[in-house]
């Protein structure tokens, strides 16, 4: 094989990494994802372990910086950061976060077998592991999985089964295979070939098989405000973005109408009493309902970045009104990790330490449907989402995700965070309706397919009819019940089946 010089060796793989990044958001440019990695395990094939390990570093760094660069936007514009240290906190965490993916590849280069398909197995079990190692430690960061970019491609049908974990890493033990082939060889071409067929054929097959059924419909109403997000929380605008909000509310016409994150982004008892009353006396009337975002608690017992959900049902609960209190809280937005109390102090954004609400929070039931809010990035976490369907009876029927990306601009976060909420429709065949401040407000069909959205960044209500589903897939099933530990035991049994404890010759 041809030797590189080692710092072109490195810059390359860094900009593969980076490129693959199109395929998170583009879905229908998957294979570009599948080459990047393919990329990457033929240069880790021919690497010794430390340089293996510097090789999976560069990736994943230049990987996570494409991906999140927009993070730059929400500290430098609105935090207020300089913009060299906002940059040099993107870099820091993507970093850090592919430390789990160059330990990965040290131990791909360790003890990999020479057979190209246990070596592409152990490659896939591996990759698995520092994906698993991102999405939890820490209270983990998923965000440009390597299985969002296969929402679109054949792989897309091993979602119900394996989840975006598994899926990525069948995709990428596929990729390996053709990474780790002497393809000059004519023969050499038939084991990954061979492989990529069958993965995308089950795929095929299974994608066909509906594991739910309908169960009703309901009308909605989404509402997109569009509120600036240097507006949303300053004391001066917030007057004139209430009686938007309520304009909106007023107009909407489904049978539910829902509002984004902190669509209200005051506390019950901070709004006019009149105007709380007159929204409650609204959507109290028979055959309307709303679920709308909004920050609850007090000083005593804290806050939560909730939702409330409004009914004739719901007069005699406890607040008047059906509530959600987010679970999967953004560290340095909602809570404060240890020690970083100085990083958080230096941006001008609304911060706080948010109380934790259940994992297992029952549905928002309205019109003969169970609707389980999840609140901004909590559709990261789909194993999160599969404990609601436990026990199986109270399962949710629909999916609502209540988000404000308007932290991030006008950048690819719309776009993913999209892609990240069909993801949970394809492993849960659940529909997820998404009503966002700025984008991407849809309604996602059981198959992940976009039904209706509205154009992002511009104010509006997406009305759609919404089928409910009832039954679980095989991913509800046990990762409602296990979380994601059936698969560290799969990638361990993987790595220790094919090769790991033996030298490579």
């Amino acid at each position: 094989m041809r030797r590189l010089h080692p710092l072109v060796e490195v810059v390359g793989i860094a900009l593969v990494g980076a490129a693959q990044t199109v395929a998170f958001v583009h879905t229908s440019l998957w294979p570009l994802q599948l080459l990047a990695v393919a990329v990457l395990a033929w240069r880790v094939g021919a690497a010794s372990p430390r340089r293996a390990a510097l090789l999976g570093w560069a990736f994943g760094t230049a990987w996570l910086c494409a991906g999140t660069w927009w993070m730059f936007v929400s500290m430098h514009r609105y935090g207020g950061l300089p913009a060299w240290l906002a940059a040099l906190a993107v870099f820091a965490l993507a970093a850090f976060l592919s430390l789990y993916l160059a330990a990965a590849m040290a131990a791909v280069a360790r003890w990999r077998s020479s057979s190209p398909l246990a070596a592409a197995a152990m490659f896939g079990g591996a990759w698995l592991l520092a994906e698993l190692a991102r999405g939890v430690v820490f209270t983990g960061f998923p965000w440009v999985a390597s299985g969002y970019a296969h929402v679109d491609s054949p792989f897309r049908g091993l979602a119900p089964w394996l989840g975006v974990y598994g899926r990525g890493a069948v995709a990428a033990g596929v990729a390996a295979a053709f990474g780790f082939s002497r393809l000059s060889l004519p023969r050499a071409w038939l084991a990954p070939v061979g492989l990529l067929a069958a993965a995308l054929a089950i795929g095929a097959v299974a994608g066909r098989i509906d594991y739910t059924e309908p169960a009703g419909a309901i009308s909605v109403s989404l509402l997109q405000g569009n509120v600036p997000q240097e507006e949303k929380f300053a004391a001066r605008h917030v007057p004139e973005a209430l009686a938007s909000t309520f304009a909106q509310l007023e107009s909407a016409r489904g049978d539910l109408v829902i509002g984004p994150e902190t669509v209200i982004p005051l506390l019950p008892d901070q709004l006019d009493p009149a105007w709380w009353q007159a929204l409650l006396e609204r959507f109290r009337q028979p055959g309307r309902a709303a679920l709308i975002g909004l920050p609850l608690g007090n000083e005593r017992e804290g806050y939560t970045n909730s939702a409330a959900g409004i009914a004739a049902t719901t007069a005699d609960q406890p607040d008047g009104f059906y509530r959600y209190d987010k679970h999967h809280l953004v560290p340095f937005g909602e809570f404060i990790p240890t020690g970083f109390r100085w990083f958080t102090e230096m941006m001008n954004i609304p911060l706080g330490d948010f109380n934790r609400g259940r994992l297992r929070a029952p549905s928002f039931e309205v019109g003969g449907q169970r609707v389980a809010p999840n609140i901004c990035y909590e559709d990261l976490f789909g194993e999160e989402l599969a404990a609601r369907f436990v026990p199986e009876e109270r399962a949710p029927t629909i999916l609502a995700n209540l988000s404000n990306i308007g932290w991030f601009g006008e950048t690819i976060a719309v776009d993913q965070h999209l892609e990240i909420s069909r993801m949970r429709s394809l492993e849960l065949q659940r529909p997820m309706v998404r009503a966002t401040n700025t984008g991407a407000t849809a309604v996602i069909d059981h198959r992940g397919r976009v039904a209706a959205a509205l154009p992002p960044f511009q104010r509006g209500t997406l009305d759609a009819r919404v089928e409910g589903r009832t039954g679980q897939t095989p991913f509800a099933a046990w990762a409602g019940q296990l979380g994601l530990w059936p698969l560290w035991a799969a990638a361990i049994a993987t790595l220790l089946a094919s090769g790991l404890g033996r030298r490579r010759p």
